[in-house]
């Protein structure tokens, strides 16, 4: 799949929180950006060796620019500081994308649970079910109120949304928005990993959509043993050794590959398995995809088998 990859400029940066703030990216030329749907991110080009993936939170309609929120981490990579300390307006990064793993499903009823800059996917797919008549609610929660983004555009919604400041309120009552979900009911949730895999604990897996922002603690599994790739549209067949990933070895191949993240988070790399079983350790992939097998994150996914065929 080809994906639209475009030199955007920063036409408006406006702080959302403490600590948050939204960009709009436009087409230097005025130029329609491509359509995209819920649930969807880009990948943006801040520097050399310096990409990041963001959720656009803007309006799927709205096709003159392309809203995405930064929240400022202390700890993090480089990616906020530059957001925050150095684009500013006028300034243009190199965009490509959109691409979804975290697609907005039809269904009767929902049920959302952000932390933090976890909002940021959910709030696209809050006017969409609004708009398509849904029954939903938001369980919505952060550090303190004045850190949590996008809470007064939040107020349009009423009591279908629950504001929880861990400073006030303390911690998300998750019982009361996940216990005895009905089974025409799809949960989505977004937000830090500890949120995160209290969800997974409570909530039947047929019926969560998760995105995360960090790759999940991988359960102890098959150890690293060597395979070959075989490159069906290249003609390479490459050996993928221990401690080698395949988008490593695809590489030193010579053969030129889309990747960002290398931690199985951003779904980038995502490529098409011919033949073979893979030996899947992204935090992307659904439980149902993982077992078709017909696709891999070849950053961090191995083969369980001597032989993989790749669509590379």
């Amino acid at each position: 799949m080809t994906l639209y990859e475009a030199e955007l400029v920063v036409d408006r940066r406006q702080t959302a929180a403490d600590g948050v703030l939204t960009l709009a990216l436009r087409h230097p030329l005025g130029e329609p950006l491509p359509v995209w749907e819920p649930g969807a991110h880009i990948d943006v080009v801040l520097a050399p060796d310096l990409e990041r993936q963001y959720s656009l939170c803007g309006d799927p309609a709205d096709r003159t620019a392309w809203r995405i929120a930064v929240l400022r981490e202390a700890a993090g990579r480089g990616g906020s500081a530059h957001v925050h300390g150095e684009l500013g307006i006028g300034d243009k990064v190199r965009v490509r994308g959109p691409r979804n793993h975290f697609r907005l499903e039809p269904a009767p009823r929902y049920r959302f649970v952000a932390g933090g800059i976890g909002i940021t996917p959910i709030l696209p797919m809050l006017a969409a079910v609004e708009e398509a008549g849904a029954e939903w609610s938001l369980l919505y929660g952060g550090r303190t109120r004045n850190t949590m983004a996008f809470t007064a555009e939040l107020e349009r919604y009423g009591d279908r949304v629950t504001i929880t400041p861990e400073d006030e309120s303390g911690l998300l009552d998750l019982a009361s928005v996940l216990d005895d979900v009905p089974e025409d009911t799809l949960v989505y949730c977004c937000g830090p990993a500890p949120l995160l895999d209290a969800v997974e604990a409570r909530c039947p897996a047929g019926i969560l959509r998760l995105e995360r922002f960090r790759p999940k603690e991988a359960a102890a599994g098959s150890p690293d043993t060597e395979f070959e790739a075989v490159l069906a549209r290249s003609g390479h067949t490459v050996a993928v050794p221990p401690g080698v990933s395949v988008l490593d070895a695809v590489r030193a191949a010579g053969v030129e590959v889309l990747f960002s993240c290398t931690e199985g988070t951003c779904g980038t790399c995502e490529t098409d398995v011919v033949e073979g079983e893979p030996d899947h350790r992204d935090s992307v992939l659904t439980d149902e995809e993982r077992a078709a097998g017909e696709t891999m994150l070849i950053c961090v996914s191995r083969c369980r088998g001597r032989r993989l065929v790749l669509d590379l």
